[in-house]
């Protein structure tokens, strides 16, 4: 499989796991991002800050001061009546009562508060009681009500009281962490449908007609996006007592103050520790359920409710599906650190557009997408360090495989120039030819593996010397080999290199033979030749290229060879190399020369000097044949 496809296969698995995870979240599964969703909502919400509300609605709280006065909780309905008569002289919009008038008390009290209610545009809080079972919604003939969730029944004020007010349901939605992220604007049960409290406040305040559109609702001509269960996304201004609050002690005391209440929306609910009906929100551990109605009944009328409709949740899918796949296909495209960048840029983007559409209005959901995202990216980076793992150790071991036929030095100089030698250079370096003598003659009655061995155990005696020496061997000719040196580049000390590389292969290969069995080592003899001068460094060859050195320099290094045998020596240097080596003499070898002598195929004639190991044994006493 091409890596394209391999690349092509993988988006294409990218794009149907974006697609699941938001299908299968979609619809009610994988509970748990629902849970991650909360907690990054609470995080989002806490980033943006606190906000002013828009200043529509105020709160009577009946709060902890009120139940000292009364020494009773709940608030006994003759002292409900004296607070909501006092709020209704002050001419509010609306009264709404966030407090379920359910049960009947002391006959005296109901019917004072019955009288009272029908004093003012009241609307009055009921609730919804679901099966303790989730269930499933079948959409069929009930439209776009069927994604409402069925109640068993609702809890209604008592007639006494209802007959005097609207009723609105006062349940909300929480999330997974416990906090209310929306509240719900239409129940149902099997044969009947009622408004959410806070819509029914909405609607009195605003007095405008309702409509229930199939993906949204109307308030007059003003739409009111919400969820597709018909819920009413929230999000909360600030901590409790952000809206306008007042302590309905202050009726009893006779201070409220009548800018508080006029032509406003006022709600009156319970804060009383203990009381049951708190929440935690981003800001605030304990917010009263009051005070989160209060909130939606500011989102419907202000219209400044975040946006999570059927075009957001478009938004969500494509997201869910289009990021992980251009993640994947950065990492595909740039296998390298700038793809791991390139793909870490695009997630903060991401975050950073997610966060400002939050901030401004817009709840796209966080938790989907890296659910979407963070698995296929991951498992495709893992894949990916790990086929660059094998390759890595892949191109190791080719390197390393290469690295037998090429010097260490030239390796780091192609390394940094790939183009070394492209183009020939000329050059002064030094030359060392080596070859061994008898080898051809020994390969008729040798075994083809020992043969073998005798000449790896060769080269790699040439190999050390020219490494030690810090010479390149250019190629092994069978039995024997050439040494540049000079290159990557012409050193002073070219020639001095040459030298001592000369002299440490004659050592070390007389010591080899000498080492061999009898019938082999008396068979075998070798010659070198060294010589210094111009050379035309290249490489030759098409495909399959090799670095050498050419020229006269080269030729004669390697007719010093014959000159040496001819002479009954086996290291034979040239009076240039000498001289440009500076060489002073050693006590343990003798030279012995200069021979002027012509070289086959060249012109003129040559100084030349022969080298021999004085500190082998029996070398004194023939030191003088080494010269005619």
């Amino acid at each position: 499989m091409t890596r394209r496809v391999q690349i092509l296969v993988a988006l294409v698995l990218t794009a149907l796991w974006g697609a699941g995870i938001y299908a299968a979240h979609a619809n009610g599964h994988l509970r748990f991002l629902d849970r991650l969703e909360a907690t990054l909502t609470d995080w989002r919400t806490q980033v943006r800050g606190v906000q002013a509300p828009p200043d529509l609605v105020t709160i009577v709280a009946i709060d902890d001061t009120v139940v000292k006065r009364g020494g009773s909780y709940p608030l006994p309905r003759a002292d409900l009546a004296r607070v909501v008569d006092t709020i209704v002289q002050f001419k509010p919009k609306v009264v709404a009562i966030d407090l379920l008038l359910v049960d009947r008390s002391a006959a005296i009290g109901d019917a004072t508060l019955a009288s009272t209610l029908a004093t003012g545009p009241m609307v009055l809080a009921a609730a919804a009681i679901f099966p303790s079972a989730s269930e499933t919604v079948a959409l069929g003939s009930q439209g776009p009500l069927a994604v409402l969730p069925q109640a068993e029944r609702f809890l209604l004020p008592l007639p006494a009281f209802a007959d005097h007010a609207e009723v609105g349901v006062v349940n909300v939605a929480t999330g997974q962490s416990g906090s209310p992220l929306s509240v719900p604007m239409l129940f149902r049960t099997h044969d009947k449908v009622e408004l959410s409290f806070p819509l029914r406040v909405a609607t009195r305040a605003l007095d405008k007609p309702l409509t229930i559109a199939p993906d949204h609702l109307m308030l007059g001509d003003r739409a009111v996006p919400t969820d597709s269960d018909f819920a009413l996304p929230i999000t909360y201004y600030g901590p409790r007592r952000t809206i306008r609050t007042v302590s309905a002690q202050s009726i009893f005391d006779g201070t409220l103050n009548r800018a508080a209440i006029e032509n406003r929306i006022v709600v009156i609910g319970a804060s009383v520790a203990g009381g049951g009906d708190f929440y935690p929100t981003p800001f605030d551990s304990l917010m009263p359920g009051v005070e989160v109605i209060s909130t939606a009944i500011t989102h419907l009328v202000a219209g400044d409710g975040i946006m999570r409709d059927r075009k957001v949740h478009i938004a969500d899918a494509l997201i869910a599906i289009l990021l992980p796949v251009l993640l994947v296909g950065l990492l595909a495209w740039r296998r390298s650190a700038l793809g791991l960048v390139a793909a870490a840029v695009v997630m903060i983007a991401w975050a950073g557009l997610n966060l400002f559409a939050f901030t401004h209005g817009v709840w796209l959901n966080a938790a989907t997408t890296l659910a979407a995202t963070v698995p296929p990216v991951a498992v495709f980076a893992g894949v990916q360090l790990w086929a660059g793992s094998r390759k890595a150790q892949y191109l190791t071991a080719k390197s390393r495989s290469l690295a037998q036929f090429q010097a260490p030095a030239v390796q780091e100089w192609l390394a940094r120039d790939p183009d070394f030698l492209a183009k020939p250079v000329r050059q002064n370096a030094a030359v060392v030819f080596i070859d061994l003598s008898g080898f051809t003659a020994l390969s008729e009655r040798t075994d083809p593996d020992a043969l073998r061995d005798i000449l790896n155990a060769f080269h790699a005696r040439i190999d050390t010397a020219a490494t030690a020496c810090g010479g390149i061997v250019t190629g092994f000719l069978g039995d024997g080999a050439m040494i540049l040196f000079g290159l990557p580049g012409a050193m002073p000390d070219d020639a001095a290199r040459a030298l001592k590389c000369a002299i440490e292969l004659h050592r070390s290969v007389d010591r080899w033979i000498a080492s061999l069995p009898p019938a082999i080592g008396d068979q075998l003899g070798f010659k070198i030749g060294a010589h210094c001068g111009p050379i035309v460094a290249s490489r030759l060859g098409g495909s399959h290229q090799h670095i050498t050195a050419t020229g006269d320099t080269v030729n004669v290094a390697n007719r010093l060879m014959e000159v040496a045998a001819q002479n009954g020596a086996q290291l034979a240097l040239s009076d240039t190399l000498l001289d440009a080596a500076d060489f002073l003499g050693d006590p343990d070898s003798s030279l012995r020369g200069p021979l002027r002598t012509q070289v086959r195929g060249r012109s003129g004639t040559v100084a030349v000097w022969f080298w021999r190991d004085e500190s082998k044994p029996g070398a004194a006493a023939t030191g003088a044949e080494m010269i005619d």
